[in-house]
């Protein structure tokens, strides 16, 4: 349920409400737009009295929500949210790109990477620490080595740092890291999403390999619900019955996910399809369907990468798409952020 407030409602008045729902165990959550005040009812709401509340003079409307994501949902919060990070928006006019190696391999790789798609343009370095792979045997990550490397790329190149994290276990680990990363094979680890929830870091919510969209959205709700309201979504493909490609990219996601969510939404390419010769019209796609941004793959030597370098682009290849990234944004009236 929405409670629509009155322009200049009272502050008093406002609090003497806010205090009488709180006492039935609604949690209630803010938001300010440009015109209007919006109060979001969580819990049980099915006690309210609606006619009521509308009796009270600073209410101007009721709205009840179907859907069961709440906080996540537009109507709760109908202005866009912007996610700052380091001086640095996601969001609703301000277009980003996060490039950098999927597994983090050695401090020489790593810097010559983030070096050169920060020249590029690309304004966050990702890079992965630790890796969840299908098989046992193959790269896991440098794990707590890795996280020590990106910090030191960090301080070299001034660019945030986004990795993934595994468990709530590790998010004292996580301290330099500025975007934490919640990969497709996690969107459902409720009790991850849980703690992440009580931590203020941004969140890149990955969505689930063969997740729908309602259920990609509360996964974000519980980490919204926590009380962290800075999550990105990011589509990255779904697997479907097409054997030629490694998932397909379900770019229909961004303007049904910016119609249902206020959150910024993402595209990563190079999970989609696999394949680095498709990441540059996957990019473009995204553009178009209107993503806040994008995550891409980048490595100096994709044919020796420990993962994942079928999907990479290399760097001269990086830059030639960011080239052509940035006049397509322009096109599109974005700021790159």
């Amino acid at each position: 349920m929405v409670i629509i407030l009155k322009q200049n409602a009272d502050t008093a008045k406002k609090n003497a409400l806010i205090e009488n729902l709180t006492s039935l165990g609604i949690v209630i959550h803010h938001s300010q737009g440009t015109h209007t005040t919006l109060m979001g009812l969580v819990g049980d709401t099915s006690r309210l009295d609606i006619n009521l509340l509308l009796a009270n003079d600073i209410v101007e409307d009721i709205r009840r929500i179907s859907e069961p994501y709440k906080a996540a949902n537009r109507r709760f919060h109908p202005d866009d949210t912007i996610i700052s990070v380091a001086g640095r928006k996601i969001g609703e006019g301000f277009f980003s790109v996060i490039a950098g190696p999927c597994s983090v391999e050695s401090e020489e790789q790593l810097t010559t990477i983030a070096e050169s798609v920060k020249k590029s343009g690309a304004k966050f370095l990702r890079g992965g620490a630790f890796k969840p792979r299908t098989s046992p045997y193959s790269f896991q990550g440098l794990e707590n080595e890795g996280l020590r490397l990106l910090s030191l790329a960090k301080k070299a190149t001034g660019l945030p740092i986004v990795t993934e994290i595994m468990s709530e276990s590790q998010l004292d680990d996580f301290d330099d890291v500025d975007v934490i990363q919640v990969g497709a094979r996690n969107m459902q680890n409720f009790r991850l999403l849980k703690a992440l929830g009580q931590c203020k870091k941004p969140v890149l919510l990955k969505r689930g390999l063969s997740s729908t969209i309602e259920e990609f959205l509360m996964s974000a709700e519980y980490i919204l619900a926590g009380g962290n309201p800075n999550v990105i979504l990011c589509e990255r493909g779904i697997r479907t019955f097409e054997p030629m490609i490694r998932n397909n990219l379900d770019i229909s996601a961004v303007p049904l996910l910016k119609k249902h969510s206020h959150l910024p939404v993402i595209i990563d390419p190079s999970h989609a399809a696999g394949m680095s010769w498709m990441v540059e019209p996957l990019s473009k796609a995204a553009i178009a369907a209107g993503a806040d941004g994008l995550i891409i793959e980048v490595h100096n030597d994709p044919k020796n990468a420990l993962c994942d370098g079928n999907q990479s682009l290399n760097m001269t290849e990086f830059d030639r798409l960011m080239g052509d990234i940035c006049a397509r944004v322009a096109f599109e009236k974005k700021i790159m952020g």
